[in-house]
């Protein structure tokens, strides 16, 4: 073939493969939006892509890292689809072939996932079905080019040679006939119309579906929420506690603005009045509520800071909000765990895990189911409308969204999502501090700079935070106050800074008297070490 040939084959398969995909979200809609082929295998790669490249996404990407994976499978996917067209100029079968062969990973992908039926099959079948018939539409029906780009040219008939030598030479040529294959404009008009027809209708399909997803979800449902008024409030943030500096991560975290890392690429969308949470395992009285029956129970209101265990030597996967749930314990106490029950495993209504330590769940802290974010019902993607929400952990080990069940078991009998995964079974929260302000970029210049930035110890407190400049002595900083031990505290020190380039360090200690070590250590298994560090330049 040649390349303009190579083009519009490769054309072909892509479009097939888009028309495939954008028609099966439609579909998508009336079995649930996991089932949607793109979806349905791309949360299989989430559960099987080696820790390392996973660990690698969230730190590139960070909260952008689902929608990485979505576009980089697509355009994988792309890149096969256009080998297939290239397949199937010849032989038509290779290419309905690699089609099938796609609807059977979808449809094994898509039933797979916890709490699949049969119908969840239709999407990978109907968007296999008509990305069949379009490649054949664009190879061997009513579209194709006439005659191809790609086709031979038919040889010519032999001509007639004269025994009289052409002007031009002894040479005798032939009366008619090309070398090479011609393109038909009018073919390649009504293919590439075609082409653009069938991509924007697949478009066109696909946004259509998302959007009747999203007219389905659970929106309306969550503005109708009314939150009860807590009969413990969360005590009110004392004078100071926000300092207000450019830059500075401020006290409490707008949700919007909220770290988002979970295995989820599509957002549950979990209808509150149907519900469910069961408490049932090694317990003596298994319990079981509707959410009217959850927010009907006392609640409490808490400032708590959460972290992930992914966060990097200061990365941003942290936030501060104000949250609003009934007690863990309470629950707990109700339902009557047995002797050598010591894990409580969370499970999402997606079939995520996390298993939290019942002896923390029951120690006096602030575990809570919570309902209410900063005030207002749980943002869909922040666990709506019920999640886990427990001081001094980790995420990954407690922080259960679209929370459904809460079973009693042992870690000896049961690992959680991240365990088998290479992560630690418990997850306490390290000691850590960052500096937010300056920042690299900035443009500094000589006198008096504000360095600021973050210090957390959940459950202990931060008890001071240093700074020094070019491995210098430690100067202390000055600590904001906080509403509680298990908040982040902010810290500010003052910096004669002169012209030059400088390293900034910090480091904090905790109310126990620990104090962060140099030493560094990646995320895996249970939490990153070491000082943050900033290098600017002032003038």
């Amino acid at each position: 073939m040649s390349s303009p040939s190579r083009g519009y084959a490769a054309l072909a398969g892509i479009t097939a493969a888009t028309v495939a995909i954008g028609t099966a979200e439609p579909v998508a809609v009336l079995t649930g939006p996991r089932s949607a082929p793109l979806i349905a295998v791309g949360s299989v790669v989430v559960d099987t892509v080696p820790e390392p490249l996973k660990q690698f996404a969230i730190a590139v990407f960070g909260r952008y890292d689902k929608l990485a994976l979505l576009v980089g499978t697509a355009l994988v996917l792309a890149g096969i689809a256009a080998l297939l067209g290239l397949a199937a100029v010849r032989r038509l079968w290779v290419g309905v072939a690699g089609i099938a062969a796609f609807a059977v990973l979808g449809i094994a992908a898509a039933l797979t996932r916890p709490g699949a039926d049969p119908a969840d099959a239709l999407p990978s079948l109907v968007g296999a079905g008509l990305g069949a018939l379009v490649l054949w539409l664009l190879l061997a029906g009513p579209l194709q080019l006439d005659p191809w780009p790609w086709t031979p040219p038919t040889p010519p008939a032999p001509a007639a040679v004269s025994s009289v030598p052409a002007p031009g030479g002894p040479s005798s040529v032939p009366a008619s006939g090309a070398s090479g294959a011609e393109i038909d404009p009018q073919g390649r008009r009504r293919f590439l119309t075609g082409v653009g027809a069938l991509t924007g209708a697949a478009a066109v399909a696909g946004l259509g579906g998302h959007w009747l997803a999203g007219r389905r979800g659970v929106s309306t449902a969550r503005q109708a929420v009314v939150l009860p008024a807590p009969v413990s409030p969360a005590p009110a943030l004392p004078a100071g506690a926000d300092l207000a500096v450019a830059q500075l991560a401020p006290y409490v975290t707008p949700n919007a603005e909220f770290y988002r890392i979970d295995t989820a690429l599509v957002v549950p969308q979990v209808d509150p009045f149907s519900w469910r949470l069961r408490i049932h395992g090694r317990v003596r009285n298994p319990i079981e509520l509707s959410f009217a029956e959850l927010l009907a129970r006392p609640m409490v209101e808490r400032h708590i800071t959460l972290a992930c265990v992914s966060n990097e030597v200061g990365g941003d996967l942290i936030g501060s909000a104000r949250w609003l749930g009934v007690p863990i314990r309470e629950l707990l106490d109700e339902a009557q765990p047995e002797p050598g029950a010591d894990q409580v495993v969370g499970r999402a209504v997606d079939g995520w895990t996390c298993g939290t330590p019942t002896a923390v769940l029951r120690d006096g802290r602030d575990a809570l189911l919570a309902v209410g974010m900063n005030g207002v019902p749980l943002p869909v993607e922040h666990g709506f409308p019920v999640r886990m929400v427990v001081p001094g952990l980790y995420g990954y080990v407690s922080a259960c969204k679209w929370v459904t069940e809460l079973e009693l078991t042992s870690f000896a009998d049961f690992d959680a999502y991240w365990v088998p995964r290479g992560w630690s079974a418990q997850g306490p929260i390290k000691t850590q501090s960052r500096i937010d302000t300056p920042r690299p970029r900035n443009r500094l210049t000589a006198g008096p700079v504000t360095v600021a930035g973050v210090a957390w110890a959940q459950q202990r407190g931060i008890a001071r935070v240093e700074v020094r400049v070019d491995e210098g002595p430690w100067q202390e900083a000055t600590l904001a106050p906080t509403a509680s031990v298990d908040t982040w505290v902010q810290w500010s020190w003052r910096w004669p800074a002169s012209a030059g380039e400088h390293t900034l360090q910090v480091r904090a200690t905790d109310a126990d008297g620990e104090t962060q070590t140099e030493r560094r250590q990646r995320v895996d298994p249970d939490g990153a070490t070491g000082w943050h560090t900033v290098k600017v330049t002032v003038r």
